[in-house]
């Protein structure tokens, strides 16, 4: 691995990202059109998954107004940030959006590094999933229509948590997310950062900016510590899914169809490629999409072209799924 990244350097970076997001979030909210009432969606705020007490294990349940007899489909959102910074009250977008078309989404807030590295985030993710599993039907969400859905670092869990239900495996927190049963039946994975280890694989593909570079090796540092990349892989395997996913054998259960849509800006492009790949030699259906000109995270901007556009795409892709498993 390179050098590592310069802390201050890379501290810096990740708080004017994070105090840029906090700001377009507060100002957005004051838009009329923020108002989840104003599109007959209700959220249900802070709701422990864990008995922790911590902010790191509350969720927020967005859900529209009129649920059918047969209940709500689920989205099982994580947020990004790589893996550091950011929440779900900075993706509350996400929630709406995802309401607004009939789902019942649970919007989690996870541990953080560099206080929390690996594996803290995955084991709040599976714990998470498995509180959803055991009390989605109190909030009309109808389990078997479940998706799983994140960006960036979020789309990192996300695909974990598809490995951790779709393989057993020896970790314990791992192991009683599979016991659950819990099928997913599709996975968002929005322009992922899907292997933590070596990121200087990004700067090796195409020049960087010096800043830019900088800021990944910080974020992979602070979550997967050189030490534990220096150490055995298998330890780490769910902090890169991609490496997993391309050297898998078939699962115990069938992996859940992809989505995964990335900017040709994005530094971490390739990452959605080689998960096509991956996906397509294990005849794991994935839906690659790649916008040409957009930047890492292009979609959370809802109001842009194609950022419509990939919205677009991404309920197309799960009417189709999800209605093929209520059919069956």
């Amino acid at each position: 691995m390179s050098d590592p990244a310069p802390p201050q350097k890379g501290k810096l970076g990740g708080l004017l990202i994070q105090g840029f997001f906090e700001g377009i979030t507060r100002a957005a909210k004051l838009h009329p059109r923020a108002n989840p009432a104003r599109h007959g969606v209700e959220v249900i705020s802070n709701v422990a998954y864990s008995n922790s007490g911590q902010r790191d294990h509350l969720l927020d349940i967005y859900r529209p107004k009129r649920i059918p007899a047969e209940g709500l489909p689920i989205v099982f959102y994580l947020h990004g940030g790589g893996f550091r910074i950011l929440s779900k009250d900075t993706h509350w977008v996400m929630g709406l959006a995802f309401a607004r078309r009939g789902y019942c989404v649970f919007n989690i807030n996870y541990r953080l590094a560099p206080t929390h590295p690996f594996p803290a985030a995955v084991i709040d993710a599976c714990n998470a999933l498995g509180w959803v599993a055991n009390h989605a039907q109190r909030f009309r969400g109808d389990l078997s229509r479940l998706i799983l859905a994140g960006e960036s670092a979020g789309a990192n869990l996300a695909s974990a948590l598809a490995v951790a239900t779709s393989y057993r495996r020896s970790e314990p927190w791992a192991q009683q997310l599979f016991d659950t049963a819990v099928t997913p039946r599709a996975v968002i994975a929005n322009c992922g950062v899907l292997q933590v280890s070596d990121i200087g694989r990004h700067a090796r593909r195409r020049q960087l900016p010096e800043w830019l570079n900088t800021r990944l090796q910080y974020i992979a540092n602070s979550y997967l510590s050189e030490a534990q990349q220096s150490g055995d892989p298998t330890s780490y395997e769910l902090a890169d899914p991609l490496r997993f996913l391309e050297l898998a054998q078939q699962p115990d259960r069938p992996l859940p169809p992809f989505y995964a849509a990335v900017g040709t800006k994005d530094p971490l492009l390739d990452d959605t490629r080689r998960l096509a790949a991956a996906l397509d030699k294990l005849a794991v259906p994935c839906e690659a999409r790649f916008f040409p000109g957009e930047v890492h995270a292009f979609m959370a901007f809802v109001w842009r072209k194609q950022a419509k556009t990939c919205w677009r795409q991404t309920f197309d892709f799960l009417d189709r799924h999800i209605t093929r498993a209520r059919a069956h």
